[in-house]
């Protein structure tokens, strides 16, 4: 029987599938969140609107619906990229829509998790920004702003719940090599690509005791891009 649980958002998507199967091979309960249905892969599927709050306010309330197993970890994978032209050629709809991707089920989910995480005794909250958020391109300045906030929306929780024995860490991935983005990039050097079963363990190893002492890092899993 699994001793503690955790949430994963967005865990359907290209990264899911992988951060999944390294909490439940390293023993934990997983609960999966997303608007899509899960697959059969051993986890409890949540399906739920993260944008909306009482959608992430359900499936943090599944996630810790198993007294044997407190909610003792998140993990924020919800989020998208769009390019499009100069910030003086994006319509603020589409601004508005990274943001809405990107933070708002970050925060959601978080802020919904966070009474259950102090009420366990403590735990982790791991988000996923992006290595553009530190070094930004040309053409993509919603998707880069939403995942600054989202890296400072890190920061914030982790220097506000320290004293609760919540850590909250963010992991900095460059382009990851998933089917979408293979097929969005197909003339691309996808060998320089980092793969989610590479981004997995590091976030498994983030949201576990082992990862004990660190909370407010941001930590760069680039690959060789």
């Amino acid at each position: 029987m699994a001793e503690r649980s955790v949430l994963v958002t967005g865990g359907t998507g290209g990264l899911g599938g992988a951060v999944t199967a390294a909490f439940a091979a390293a023993g934990w309960r997983v609960v999966v969140a997303d608007l899509r249905p899960a697959e059969d892969d051993g986890s409890l599927a949540v399906a739920a609107d993260l944008t909306d709050p009482a959608g992430a306010a359900r499936a943090v309330e599944v996630a810790a619906g198993e007294p044997a197993a407190p909610l003792r970890a998140v993990v924020n994978l919800v989020g998208g990229y769009a390019s499009g032209g100069l910030v003086h050629e994006t319509p603020i709809e589409e601004f508005d829509r990274m943001l809405t991707l990107n933070l708002r089920p970050t925060y959601l989910v978080t802020r919904a998790a966070l009474p259950r995480l102090t009420a366990a005794g403590g735990g982790a909250v791991v988000c996923v920004s992006a290595r553009a958020a530190l070094a930004p391109f040309p053409g993509v300045a919603g998707y880069v702003t939403a995942k600054a906030a989202v890296l400072a929306f890190a920061n914030a929780v982790a220097v506000e719940y320290r004293a609760s024995g919540v850590r909250c860490n963010t992991v900095l991935p460059s382009v990851i090599d998933t089917p979408a983005n293979r097929a969005a990039q197909p003339d691309a050097d996808h060998s320089r690509w980092v793969a989610p079963a590479e981004i997995a363990p590091v976030v498994r190893f983030l949201a576990s005791d082992e990862s004990a002492p660190t909370s407010g890092a941001a930590v760069p899993v680039h690959g060789r891009a």
